[in-house]
């Protein structure tokens, strides 16, 4: 069947394209021989001898892809012809001929098939890929030029110059119609493609035409920095698509992403999108690395003029031109307005030129007048005046003005290239060296030089030298021809120049730049540069380190000593403020640092106006740590040099807001800096100990009135007695200042050395009272007649020290009898504030002053102790913060015999009161985080343990808990268990009971075997001796031990001594006949077998006493608590499924693997179910469900 003019895009696998073709193989191919005979019966290969290649869907003139395609379609077409059924023809070799007889629909198929399954052909790809065989839509198929035209007319398919990812393929079915409408369709829609494309093209011609600059305008403006040509829209095309391209190569995906919906108009995948016959540039970074070593002259030609008369053309020219004499008006009028302009800018140049000579020439001046007015015994002036030669300072003698150049050569401002002197002098005249004063130049007269015994014309001579090829029509140009010679044309060079040199220079190097920028901008004579100068010193770096920010504030303090504190305010501060709110954290910093290091020089009332507002400001918005850790050290400055009394509340407010900030680094910040610095402010007011410190501890007052109703805010607690700490070294240096001793104390002699440890340690040099007062010999003078005094003449007259005996420790006092005893961190404060107090007022001052005050109102006594409420001072806070932080504060053994005495005292007192032992047990367990005390803390203890009375025995039983978690176990071994063994050894059952929590502790914390069982034979003795069997109190405490310590003991001592014995007490409860008893049992044994679950436990253990545990325990709770019962039958089901999971682990190998791993889900599901034991029992029903 002949094949009349086939639409390549209606090829398929329908049934007419089967019917049309023969019965081939999946890799059939045509043959490339349009009319030879046909082959063997059985070649797939072999084509009718009627049947003509199907017109060509691209241009003629497009080849094969490969040049090998032929011969390899023949090679394989000859040997399918053999007969041999062994050979196979490769899948490139029929890729090539699909290519060649332009089946480009099948080869498309083949193409989209082979990547499917992996195997991408390079031909193929490479075909697919390239645009431009989509493009041409001329010519003739080579294959139909002689043939007729099919029954389809002269043109079923136009050629198209869209690509095929741009062709709608689902127009085409697979059934092989190919109605007329679907091909007008398909013609009516190439037609518009073609028509928009020409339109397109047309337009980019349009503009590209007009955007032309001539050739005169490109050299008028090829070294003008300002100027720049409008770009044109190919340029702009092709620039965004090199954009683009760099940023999806560097992972900018979102930028790219942007950038292409801002260039819709412009298709970013193909490059032949830009313009027709364009090569494509590399890419920007090697534009960029091109560009940067390309070092180009800014001016290669010369512009010549050249005159002819219309006579001297020919006449044949002539007639053709009278056609286009409007166009060459035109022309002739607009590169005469080109050749105006120009002259214009060269006439601007003159003028600027001419005026620098006019300053150069008053500077020079200025230097004669100093020169002549100088006396004449001080030869070497500052001014540079030259020694030999007399100073000349007729006008003729300067440069003339030169004739207009065509900026060829250089132009020496300060000397003349021609000479206009018709007898030029033949010997040069030189000055002599002399030696300059730092920081001055030399000043300079005329420059004289040899000239040639010539006879040549100035014009002539001129135009000679134009041949040199120097420029100086550019700015920098006009800047390399123009030599300074004074410090003000210095100045003006420097900044014309830096504003261009800084953004060249690298960023990890622009440092180098800043003495510079600094000098220029002190010196310089504009204001409007100066600003523009400083704006790019804080504007250097982009996001400045620690060391660059070093560099830049170390040049803004010279710049501020240099220029005076106008200056500063007017030119220094508005840089600061633009970049208060710059979004880089490094900048912020900067401005931070920047406030506090100009202080010094700044006018007093804008220290504290403007630049405390601006520290304020970012000390309540900024989000970063770092920069309001520097506003916290900038604001202590500024408190230094502030002497308005009125900006004491505002300086007390930003105290209270640095400590409340919730960034540690700016707490501290703030302990370091602010408070030493505001403390010695308020000092100079006098109001330190009178205002400040009482508005303290007012607030703390308040704070304890409101905890009382709703919670004590120990927050605010810490940052009131935080302040307050750092508070007393500032006023023990007034009470050294104010002393009445003051006037005696003289330097002179051998000045004994301050004691290392007479002080507490510093927070920070401020708070160090040797910095405060101004050295450390002053203060040991003060300090020796300070103890004097306390010790022999006393406290008359003494103001200040008064004030803390009679007023602050009374207070301090009161305040610590209202704070909640059994909270820990209240106490520990307390007990730090007491502590650093005592050892800076010294020991003299503590025996004599603090001591008494406690003594007398702890007296020990059971008048003291109201066993009724509870509510004696000894069940008060004050015990515990007077044992720790006044008692500890100096550790000789008259001061740990006076502690070990006063714990005694106390605990013997609240035991036979029957009181609430909170204070003692707060005593203990402050005293027990030192391991220092814990010698002195057992010899208490011992003291109760041989004490006759039953109840301060029991008393000292409870103590060993508390300090036993902390000791080491040879301290237990040697002197805590012999002590626990003693009590147990005692007649009283409350003593033996008394005892269990800290053995169960010792079984917590000791990894001794031997201990470990001394202290199991100690209590199997409690559960096994029948003494103790109707104990039920005994019971109720070995329970309660077992739950809190059975998860951290020993697995061995868990399982062989905890659980069994849990087991026999569940057991036995459930014949208890007291439901009251009952019930306690049951409930410590629930808690206890809550605890106990989350452990590992073996198997066996599981099977023999967990479970009959919680079974018996189900009994109990059957009668007594649904809501228990309830969750002990969810634990019971999940220790059985995890007995079954272990089972089956065993038949599979895997027991370990599986026993974790259900462990692990029980232990989890468990933890978050027993928080929930206080909900409805409708709720407790579905806490331990399984998951479906």
């Amino acid at each position: 069947m002949a094949a009349g003019s086939v639409n390549p895009f209606n090829l398929s696998d329908s049934e007419e394209e089967a019917e049309r073709r023969p019965n081939v193989t999946t890799d059939t191919q045509r043959s490339p021989n349009g009319g030879a005979s046909s082959g063997p019966p059985g070649n797939p290969f072999a084509t009718p001898v009627d049947t003509e290649p199907p017109t060509l869907l691209l241009s003629s003139n497009r080849t094969s892809p490969s040049a090998e395609g032929l011969p390899v379609s023949a090679a394989a077409t000859a040997a399918m012809t053999g007969g041999t059924g062994d050979t196979r023809v490769s899948i490139d070799a029929i890729a090539a001929q699909l290519l060649r007889d332009q089946y480009i629909l099948t080869a498309l198929e083949l193409h989209t098939e082979m990547l499917e399954a992996g195997r991408e052909l390079p031909r193929l790809r490479d075909y697919f890929s390239n645009p431009g065989n989509f493009e041409r839509q001329s010519g003739t198929p080579p294959a139909s030029k002689d043939q007729g035209l099919g029954p389809g007319g002269p043109l079923n398919r136009a050629g198209s110059i869209s690509t095929l990812d741009s062709l709608d393929f689902a127009r085409y079915s697979d059934d092989g119609n190919r109605e007329t409408d679907e091909r007008v369709t398909v013609l009516e829609f190439e037609l518009r493609k073609a028509k928009e494309t020409i339109q397109a093209l047309r337009t980019n011609l349009t503009q590209a035409a007009e955007s032309e600059l001539t050739s005169q305008e490109r050299k008028k403006h090829k070294s003008s920095v300002e100027f720049q040509d409008p770009i044109r829209q190919l340029e702009k095309r092709a620039l965004n698509f090199l954009v683009n391209e760099y940023l999806l190569r560097n992972e900018y995906k979102l930028a790219a992403i942007t950038f292409s919906d801002e260039n819709d108009d412009q298709d970013f995948e193909l490059w032949d999108d830009v313009g027709l016959n364009i090569p494509k540039p590399p890419d920007l970074l090697q534009l960029y690395r091109n560009g940067g070593s390309v070092a180009s002259s800014p001016r290669e030609t010369v512009d010549v003029a050249v005159s002819m008369e219309l006579g001297d053309l020919p006449g044949n020219y002539t007639s053709q031109e009278q056609s286009k004499k409007p166009d060459l008006l035109q022309q002739q009028q607009t590169e005469l307005v080109q050749e105006l302009e120009y002259q214009i800018g060269l006439l601007n140049t003159e003028k600027e030129s001419l005026a620098e000579q006019i300053r150069k020439m008053h500077s020079e001046i200025q230097i004669l007048k100093r020169c002549a007015s100088s006396p004449p015994s001080a030869p070497l002036d500052l001014g540079g005046c030259p020694t030999s030669g007399p100073p000349s300072t007729d006008s003729s003698d300067l440069p003339s003005t030169r004739p207009l150049d065509n900026g060829q050569y250089l132009d020496i401002r300060a000397g003349s290239t021609v000479e206009d002197s018709a007898d030029p002098p033949m010997t040069q005249s030189s000055p002599q060296p002399q030696t300059q004063s730092h920081g001055k130049l030399k000043s300079r007269g005329p420059v004289h030089f040899d000239q040639p015994n010539r006879k040549l014309s100035p014009a002539f001579q001129q135009a000679l030298l134009s041949f040199c090829r120097m420029s100086s029509d550019s700015r920098l140009g006009a800047e390399v021809s123009r030599i300074a010679d004074s410090e003000e044309s210095v100045m003006l060079m420097l900044g014309r120049c830096l504003p261009h040199i800084v953004p060249n220079v690298l960023l990890a190097k622009r440092e180098e730049l800043i003495p510079l920028i600094l000098c220029t901008a002190c010196l310089h004579p504009e204001a409007r540069e100066r600003d523009q100068l400083l704006h790019i010193l804080f504007n250097l770096i982009k996001r400045p380190d620690d060391e660059q920010r070093q560099m830049i504030l170390t040049g803004c303090v010279a710049f501020a000593r240099h220029v005076g504190p106008t200056r500063v305010e007017a030119e220094l501060l508005p840089q600061c403020w633009e970049q208060i709110n710059h979004k880089y954290p490094e900048r912020r910093l900067l401005v931070a640092e920047s406030c506090g290091a100009l202080a010094p020089y700044l006018p007093k009332e804008i220290r504290s106006s403007l630049v405390l507002s601006m520290l304020q400001q970012m000390l309540a918005e900024d989000k970063a740590d770092m920069v309001r850790e520097a506003v916290v050290k900038s604001l202590g400055i500024i408190m230094a040099y502030i002497d308005d009394p009125d900006k004491y509340s505002q300086g007390l407010e930003l105290m209270l807001l640095s400590l409340a900030d919730p960034s540690e680094r700016v707490v501290s910040a703030t302990h370091q800096v602010f408070i030493p610095a505001f403390a010695a402010w308020t000092t100079e007011l006098g109001i330190l100990h009178t205002t400040l410190i009482p508005s303290l501890l007012t607030r703390i007052e308040k704070l304890l009135l409101v905890g009382g109703e709703h919670g004590l805010d120990e927050h605010k607690l810490h940052m009131y007695l935080s302040a307050l700490q750092s508070l007393i070294p500032p006023l023990f240096a007034v009470v050294l200042q104010n002393a009445p001793f003051t006037s005696r104390a003289k330097l002179h002699g051998d000045v004994p050395a301050i004691e290392v440890t007479r002080f507490p340690r510093p927070a920070s040099p401020l708070q160090d009272v040797a910095t405060i007062v101004g050295s450390r010999e002053t203060v040991s003078v003060l300090l020796s007649l300070y103890d004097h005094q306390l010790e022999h003449e006393g406290t008359t007259g003494w103001d200040s020290l008064l004030w803390v005996v009679n007023q602050l420790l009374p207070q301090l006092i009161e305040i610590v009898g209202r704070i909640n005893v059994t909270s820990s961190t209240c106490v520990h404060e307390f007990s730090r504030f007491f502590w650093r107090l005592c050892r800076t007022f010294g020991k003299i001052f503590t025996n004599t002053k603090v001591k008494p005050q406690f003594q007398e109102i702890l007296r020990l006594s059971e008048e003291n102790v109201d066993a009724s409420t509870g509510n004696g001072i000894l069940t008060k806070a004050t015990v515990p913060i007077y044992a720790t932080g006044v008692l500890t504060c100096y550790n000789q053994e008259e001061d740990r015999k006076l502690l070990v005495g006063f714990l005694e005292d106390v605990m013997t007192t609240l035991s036979l009161s029957h009181a609430p032992l909170d204070s003692l047990k707060a005593s203990f367990v402050e005293l027990g985080a030192n391991p220092a005390y814990h010698e002195l803390l057992l010899t208490v203890l011992w003291y109760g343990v041989v004490h006759t009375s039953a109840l301060v025995r029991c008393t000292a039983a409870r103590m060993f808990e508390l300090i036993l978690r902390g000791m080491s176990e040879a301290l237990v071994d040697r002197r805590a268990a012999p002590a626990l063994i003693t009590l147990c050894s005692g007649p009283e059952f409350s003593v033996r009971i008394s005892t269990i929590p800290a053995f169960g502790t010792i079984m917590e914390t000791v990894t001794q075997k031997e201990l470990l069982e001394r202290v199991k034979m100690q209590l199997e003795s409690f559960l096994e001796d029948p003494q103790y069997q109707d104990q039920h109190s005994l019971h109720m405490e070995i329970i309660r031990t077992f739950g809190r310590v059975g998860p951290n003991a020993e697995p061995r001592f868990r399982d062989e001594f905890v659980l069994p014995h849990l087991h026999k007490l569940a057991l036995g409860n459930n014949s208890q006949t007291v439901e009251a008893k009952r019930i306690d049992i049951a409930t410590q044994l629930f808690e206890a077998y809550s605890a106990l679950s989350c452990c590992f436990i073996s198997e066996e253990v599981m099977v023999n006493h967990f479970l009959p545990g919680l079974r018996c325990l189900r009994a109990d709770m059957e009668q007594l608590s649904a809501e228990h019962e309830v969750i002990l039958s969810s634990m019971i089901r999940e220790c059985e499924i995890k007995i079954e999971n272990r089972s089956i682990g065993d038949a599979q190998g895997s027991l370990s693997i599986a026993s974790s791993l259900v462990g692990e889900d029980a232990k989890t599901k468990f933890l978050s179910k027993m928080g929930q034991l206080t909900t409805s029992g409708a709720m407790l029903a579905n806490v331990f469900q399984r998951k479906k």
